[in-house]
């Protein structure tokens, strides 16, 4: 969010505006979260009566942040004889050092007062602006704390506010009073401390606090994550710095959800997505096995540990189903939302498999594979059991929840995102394109998986005989002949929903087109459609519901890149992929070296800069890990045995990338890259 400052780790976070205030309102994502609740949105800092400004702020370390301010505004700068540092860090909850300076002729008396806040609203009341709450607030003032609460039920949330220095608490907030002599500082230490409590008055958030007791450990986590990772060498000195706020990111995002026990998965991002989602988690791990394959084993297990194993309509779970969303908050808890967890995803299922064998491919963890072997047999199950609404062979949806489910149940989610080519929407069910890859993928893995380590021939050849009749389904039925592409989707009558989309190039990475087929399909990715010069577009110009500031119908996604140029590397097209990296790695640079959500479809020729998405997450997981897929693609690595293959084809605008020390099955290995001048963007073989 453009103006606002933030500072992260995991899933708790607090934003707020340039001073290090909070003052939200009921549909604004600032404020102090974690567990999809607002535990702060009013944290307001005044000097004297005076608000204050800051003259500088720097957020280098995403978990801490000092702001650098003044009482008064700009006009005051000059003649401010007192200045004070905020200094703040997340962890399991909040601290902020604050120091006050007085620089003055004389001596002063300081009258120190934070106003304090706490509406507790859940993630889903901002998004949707929704103010009213149904349960009710509360307020305790001691002598020494001040302790805001929500009770609805047996729900119930709770802030409390500490200082180190005395100070008199009120319900409002806490106020400070000294006197500062001239030359002298004075400091203090507030402690902001968030509990999500069970009937019992257990706090869920107290694990948190065991797993990491204090704030200090931060700094060193962040430096050995960034230490285990490959080293990125490279002439690209933007390539080099948006490879290393990847990491970082990474790392920030990095939580251990409340409920479950083990090492951290990644949230897929801020602000409206700091939890698990099943198939956010599992593309970003598919993006990230070379750099930092440790997000994959428990991201595998934990979600297996939450495999859907009943039928429940509400929550659209099925036996074998893999969750789409994990969520704590109060909407969730009370079937507002359909987030405890929610289900409603067609492609987390034959991804869980997908990602199992790429593991595998890499690391060689056979014990892995064994012991998720009943999980994957029965995320398997569940396509041709579950997911067949139609009986025809293919992954279907249609929301089983018509209160509060998904409409959308492919990566695209969005009420709009599937439609003809002149701006009609299809009936239910539907069938995308991508999800019948993406189940082609699972099979051929899974049975691979079957035959080398689970000793099942039987169910291996079965699989590959699946997988065969799919890929040959697949083709008659979505291709359209005299477009030379695919259909985004069917619909429920088995039409074929016509418009162009950036959907097709997920294809190209599961291997369901045919070779003879894929330069058309090449072709129109990288034609003026789709391929804005940044990237190609979700949808393409020209289609009825296209528009470059649209969601999921005309914007540039680096997620998605990311497996678009990973699909042409696989069907051997070095040069286009090399062309979706350069545009996509490019744009970086224009957002601090952070890859958003998502970002302006405009062409590349008429702006001359990537135009930022009005509500584009920052950071997302898997915008992260497209970076790094995409430094593969473009080195062209890929697990061979028991050895790393590596086949570059480099964009022109980058001379030479080597990554350094990759581990895998291989134990630690190098990849290098050099462009040659003669033949700039050479087709890969």
């Amino acid at each position: 969010m453009p103006g606002t400052v933030q500072c992260i780790d995991g899933n708790t976070f607090i934003v707020s505006d340039a001073s290090g205030d909070v003052e939200a309102s009921s549909s604004t994502p600032v404020g102090l979260f974690a567990a999809d609740t607002r535990f702060l949105s009013h944290w307001v800092l005044t000097v004297n009566g005076e608000r204050l400004t800051a003259l500088s702020v720097d957020d280098s370390q995403y978990y801490e942040v000092t702001f650098f301010v003044v009482p008064g505004g700009a006009v005051d700068y000059v003649q401010a004889d007192v200045s004070a540092i905020r200094r703040r860090r997340i962890g399991p909850d909040l601290t902020e050092s604050l120091t006050i300076f007085n620089y003055g002729d004389h001596d002063l008396d300081l009258d120190v007062r934070l106003d304090v806040m706490a509406d507790f609203a859940d993630i889903f009341e901002i998004k949707f602006d929704i103010p009213d709450k149904v349960g009710s607030h509360y307020t305790e003032v001691e002598p020494n704390e001040l302790r805001l609460g929500y009770r609805r039920g047996t729900y119930r949330r709770e802030v409390s506010v500490t200082a180190s220095e005395p100070a008199t608490f009120d319900p409002g907030g806490l106020r400070f009073t000294t006197r500062l002599g001239s030359g002298q500082q004075w400091s203090t230490r507030l402690q902001v401390v968030m509990r999500a409590l069970r009937p019992d008055g257990v706090d869920l958030r107290s694990a948190l606090r065991v797993l990491r007791p204090d704030d200090s450990t931060l700094p060193e986590s962040v430096r050995e994550w960034v230490a285990e990772a490959p080293k990125l060498d490279t002439d690209s000195i933007a390539l080099q710095q948006v490879y290393h706020r990847s990491l970082v990111d990474l790392a920030a995002l990095r939580f251990a959800p409340l409920s479950l026990s083990g090492a951290a998965v990644p949230a897929a991002g801020l602000p409206w997505f700091m939890t698990l989602f099943g198939r956010d988690s599992l593309l970003t791990c598919l993006q990230t096995l070379a750099v930092t394959p440790s997000l994959t084993p428990p991201t595998l297990r934990i979600l297996a540990s939450l495999q859907g194993a009943r039928t429940d309509d509400v929550l659209e779970e099925d036996p074998g189903r893999i969750l789409h969303e994990l969520r704590y908050g109060e909407s969730a808890a009370f079937e507002e939302q359909p987030h405890s967890p929610y289900y409603g995803t067609v492609d987390a299922s034959p991804l869980f498999v997908v990602l199992l064998d790429e593991y595998e491919r890499w690391s060689g963890d056979r014990a892995l594979v064994i012991e998720l072997e009943q999980e994957a047999r029965a995320a398997l199950e569940w396509i041709d059991r579950y997911a067949d609404l139609k009986a025809n062979g293919y992954i279907w949806y249609e929301r089983r929840n018509r209160d509060t489910g998904l409409e959308n149940q492919c990566w695209k989610d969005s009420w709009d995102s599937i439609s003809y080519a002149d701006g009609r929407l299809p009936g239910f069910p539907r069938a995308t394109c991508e999800t019948q890859g993406y189940a082609y993928d699972a099979k051929i893995r899974g049975a691979r998986l079957a035959r080398t380590v689970w000793g099942d021939p039987d169910y291996a050849n079965r699989l590959e005989r699946e997988a065969a009749a799919l890929y040959e389904r697949f083709n008659q039925d979505f291709w359209l002949d005299d477009r030379g592409y695919y259909a985004l989707a069917l619909d429920h009558d088995g039409t074929p929903v016509d418009s162009l989309s950036s959907n097709i190039g997920h294809l190209l990475w599961s291997g369901i087109v045919p070779r003879e087929r894929a330069a058309q399909v090449v072709e129109h990715l990288m034609g003026p459609a789709l391929f804005s010069g940044w990237g190609v577009r979700t949808f393409a110009e020209g289609q009825g519901r296209y528009n470059p500031l649209g969601y999921h119908t005309g914007t540039v996604w680096p997620f998605d890149n990311s497996f678009i140029a990973w699909g042409l590397r696989r069907y051997g097209f070095g040069a286009e992929a090399a062309r979706i990296a350069d545009g996509v790695l490019s744009a970086a640079t224009y957002f601090q070296d952070r890859l958003p959500e998502a970002f302006g479809g405009f062409d590349r020729r008429t702006t001359r800069y990537p135009v930022r998405y009005p509500t584009a997450g920052s950071p997302q997981a898997w915008s992260s890990g497209a970076s790094m897929l995409l430094i593969r693609t473009m080195l062209g690595i890929n697990p061979h045995e028991d050895h790393l293959a590596v086949n570059p084809a480099l964009p022109p605008a980058f001379g030479r990338i080597a990554l350094l020390d990759i581990p895998g099955r291989w134990g630690l290995t190098d990849a290098f890259a050099r462009q040659r001048p003669d033949q700039p963007g050479r087709r890969a073989a």
